[in-house]
Order: C-alpha cells, then sequence, then structure tokens
C-alpha cells in the first residue's frame, strides 16, 4: 500500500489505516478475537497506522492494540492515541499535571515508554488557542513521554488554529464524500505547513457503504443510536451529523454512481474511502473495521485508480443538493 510521509512527525503512514473505535465501544459488541483478527487483517494488507484513544472503552480499544502488537511486534507501525475525553471538557481540566498522568496510563495501556502520537481529543477551542497548551505538550516531548503531538479537531477552524503551530505534527478532522468544507483551506493550510491530515469518519459512520435504508436499526450501546440527535456528543461524530433519512437517500444515488462510473468491482464504500485518499494533502484515512472482511476491503481502497471525473462531478453534485445547506457552514 502507498505509504505517505507525516513530515513533521519524521514517519510513514499507510494511505489507508485503521481506526479502532469500534474495537473499544459504542459501535455495538466486539470479541476479543474478533478485534486481534481485524487488526492482524489490517496489518497484513499492508495498513503501517493504528489510531486509538483512551477513552474507546475506557482504554480497552489502548489494550487491544497492545495485545495486537505484543504478538506481531511495531517495527514499522506508527500507533496515534488521543486525550482529553475522560473528563468535564473544561479548559482548566488541560494543564501539564492531567496530560502527564493521561499519557502516563496510555504508557501502561499500550505498553510502551513513548507514545508514537499523541492528539488532543476533540478539545474546546479555548484549550487549541493556548499557549499553554502547546508549552505542556512540549515538554511531555522534552521528557520522552511522547514522540509528537497533534490535534483531533470539530471545525475547520480550530483544525487552521492547530495548522499554525509549529509543534503540532498532524491534525485528525471528519472529511468524506458528505462533509466536504476541509477541502476548502484546511487541506491547503496544512500542505503548505508539512502537517499530516488524518481523515476520520471517512464513511460518514457507514452511510456511504450504501448498506442501510431508513428500516435498519443498530445496537442499543452503538452510538448511532444513541447520538444520532447528539445527545452524548457532537452530532457531527454520528452519520457526519447528515439527516439519516437524507443520507440514506443520498448514499443510494451514490451506489448508483459507483455501478456507473466507478472501478470495476470497488464497492461503494471502497470508492468513497479512495475519494478521500485522493485529496491532496490527506496523509491517511483511518475506517474503522469489525472484521477480518471489512479490514481487508477497505485496505484495498488505498489501490484503487484515480476516480472518473463523471463520478467526482455526481459526487459534488449530490453534496450540493443534500448537504452543503445543512453542513458546510456547521463544522
Amino acid at each position: 500500500m502507498e505509504q505517505r510521509s507525516l513530515t513533521r512527525l519524521g514517519r510513514d503512514a499507510s494511505v489507508i489505516g485503521i481506526g479502532t473505535w469500534q474495537l473499544g465501544a459504542e459501535w455495538g459488541e466486539v470479541s476479543d478475537a474478533d478485534a486481534q483478527a481485524t487488526l492482524g487483517a489490517a496489518i497484513n494488507s499492508g495498513t503501517t497506522f493504528i489510531d486509538t484513544a483512551d477513552v474507546y472503552g475506557d482504554g480497552l480499544s489502548e489494550q487491544r492494540v497492545a495485545q495486537f502488537l505484543a504478538g506481531r511486534g511495531r517495527e514499522g507501525l506508527t500507533v496515534a492515541t488521543k486525550m482529553g475525553r475522560r473528563v468535564e471538557q473544561l479548559p482548566e481540566h488541560y494543564s501539564l499535571d492531567n496530560f502527564r498522568l493521561w499519557t502516563e496510563r496510555s504508557r501502561r495501556n499500550l505498553g510502551v515508554d513513548t507514545l508514537d502520537l499523541v492528539q488532543l481529543h476533540c478539545p474546546p477551542t479555548e484549550v487549541i488557542e493556548s499557549d499553554a497548551t502547546y508549552d505542556a505538550l512540549d515538554t511531555l516531548v522534552e521528557e520522552g513521554a511522547i514522540a509528537a503531538y497533534g490535534v483531533s479537531v470539530e471545525t475547520c477552524d480550530q483544525a487552521l488554529a492547530a495548522i499554525a503551530r509549529a509543534g503540532v505534527a498532524t491534525v485528525q478532522i471528519i472529511l468524506n464524500a458528505f462533509r466536504r468544507k476541509p477541502l476548502d483551506e484546511v487541506l491547503p493550510a496544512a500542505q503548505e505547513a508539512g502537517v499530516g491530515i488524518i481523515a476520520r469518519v471517512p464513511l460518514a459512520s457507514g452511510l456511504l457503504s450504501g448498506r442501510y435504508d431508513e428500516q435498519t436499526t443498530f445496537a442499543a450501546d452503538d452510538h448511532r443510536t444513541f447520538n444520532r440527535h447528539g445527545e452524548a456528543f457532537d452530532v457531527g461524530e454520528t452519520f457526519s451529523g447528515v439527516d439519516y433519512a437524507d443520507g440514506v437517500r443520498a448514499a443510494q444515488e451514490f451506489a448508483a454512481l459507483v455501478r456507473d462510473h466507478g472501478p470495476e468491482g470497488a464497492t461503494p464504500a471502497q470508492v468513497a474511502l479512495a475519494w478521500v485518499a485522493q485529496q491532496p494533502g490527506v496523509s491517511t484515512v483511518i475506517p474503522g473495521a469489525r472484521s477480518v472482511v471489512q479490514a481487508r476491503a477497505n485496505s484495498e481502497a488505498g489501490s484503487l485508480p484515480a476516480l472518473d471525473p463523471r463520478l467526482l462531478d455526481g459526487l459534488r453534485d449530490i453534496y450540493d443538493r443534500w448537504f452543503r445547506a445543512a453542513v458546510h457552514d456547521r463544522w
């Protein structure tokens, strides 16, 4: 699989990585055996970038990643984790003392002395804009607790504020065919600054797979049930903030586009991932997977050819008709 440089991190990352939220919590039940098999399928298919967080299953995702790495080894892999969402989202909680506690816990969970990459996990805007935040993160680098740091953000304005900081190695942001605003300013700014872009929620929580209809139901502990209207956290994390019924109908149009103009044999999910991966400035895309089949299919998307201009034009039209007015200026 193609490897792209994360310049400020000093590492390469596979264009298709793997996100492991679903291996910890809030996507329904995933067994230890399935988690290990899924990680193995992704890595054996060329994935070299694993994204996790201390809050996923309250550490379970990190622990499952560590279990996998204990059997496989870490050579050639980058593990990125995130911190900050296990406490009330108040700026005063983002302190050096807490950063030390949080990274110590993640180091234990992941079984390492130094974390490859730590990202602030969608913190308040005041935290992203504060000089003290970056002073504290620089201290963690100096102390050897972390090798590098980044910021996971909710909004494009937050992304631009983080990109302007000299020590920020990566910015993680939602980007998919139903959430296109980062294309306007964020990706060009990141390219110019040498900041890596980690694209999350690339399938709009599964909508872009084309497998859902208006009668599809999800488990009670799946965020696509309990956070559909933002009851637990930012609604933009669930179905990318688009109305579910509209998303289903738009995804049906997308699936028809793929049948007419997509690469031969490619699924809608694979084309959706390729669309993100082929945007200039994207470093790695981190779809989740809950099975060996999903992990392998996601990885294959990294090898698809350049998408047909007719498909790209059709995708832009779908976005303009269904979503631009509702979501483009919201995040």
